[in-house]
């Protein structure tokens, strides 16, 4: 019999190369979680639980924006009560290294679940090449607070490979991973990296989280965008998180993805390059 698996956000950074780890696999059923899916789903509508969890037995858990937000603890908990009532045997939950927030959730959902996997991750590699970084990176000027903070930047495909191995594996029942690249680097080493590795000239500036707050309001970034990046810089890169692990190498028995691999094999794609 097929193991039916939901994947929340299979849209995200995670969701989707989760998605395609699965989809060979024959044992495996997979249904996709999103707004814009036959089925849909939002975490904000809650009245589209019930359908999506309906005869599924493992759940992929990716929250949007943030497990941060206000509303987070309350849908974690809602939601988990119904997929287990629903028959939900396991739950992997994807969650924020260092942020207090995202353990309330953890809790929630081992409380809740029959069957869990904590995944913790750091900053991903690919905030600079699929999110709010890329941008700056394509006028060439990264202008960041926390400038001096050191971040062990992690690969979304080496976070995809854990989680597939916990949705599949009962082995990690029962486990919280904190997933690490395997060094540290402050900001402006990974914007050098990939100017480096793209064969462009970018610059990196400090700034203080006010001017960065500032810049963004300049931009016209949403409000809600500007709450979560603040808390992030503010809350998470406080120094907390300057240290790395080996939870990568231990669930998959290979090192995790250098940060100069990564901007080697993506400015490969040319998703560094302006004209683009």
């Amino acid at each position: 019999m097929k193991k039916k698996i939901l994947v929340l956000g299979s849209n995200g950074k995670t969701g989707r190369r989760v998605v395609t780890r699965l989809e060979n696999n024959p044992d495996v059923e997979i249904r996709l979680g999103s707004r814009n899916e036959k089925i849909p789903f939002d975490w904000e509508n809650a009245e589209t639980w019930k359908n999506v969890v309906k005869d599924i037995d493992t759940v992929y858990i990716t929250f949007q924006p943030d497990l941060a937000v206000p509303f987070a603890a309350e849908a974690i908990e809602n939601f988990t009560k119904l997929a287990v009532k629903s028959g939900v045997e396991k739950i992997v939950l994807l969650s924020g290294r260092g942020e207090k927030e995202a353990q309330v959730c953890e809790e929630i959902v081992k409380k809740n679940a029959k069957n869990w996997t904590i995944v913790r991750a750091s900053w991903f590699n690919q905030n600079f090449s699929e999110s709010f970084f890329l941008d700056p990176i394509l006028y060439g000027i990264v202008a960041l607070p926390r400038a001096e903070a050191l971040e062990p930047f992690t690969d979304a495909d080496d976070i995809a490979d854990v989680v597939t191995e916990a949705l599949l594996d009962e082995n990690h029942n029962g486990k919280t991973y904190e997933l690490t690249g395997p060094r540290l680097l402050t900001f402006k080493e990974a914007v050098n990296e990939i100017a480096n590795a793209s064969g462009r000239n970018i610059s990196f500036q400090g700034l203080s989280l006010e001017e960065y707050t500032q810049m963004l309001k300049e931009y016209q970034i949403p409000d809600d965008h500007i709450w979560l990046v603040n808390y992030l810089f503010e809350q998470v890169l406080d120094g907390r998180n300057s240290s790395i692990t080996t939870d990568i190498e231990k669930v998959l028995g290979r090192k995790a993805k250098d940060f100069s691999a990564y901007a080697k094999e993506t400015a490969k794609t040319g998703i560094w390059n302006p004209e683009n």
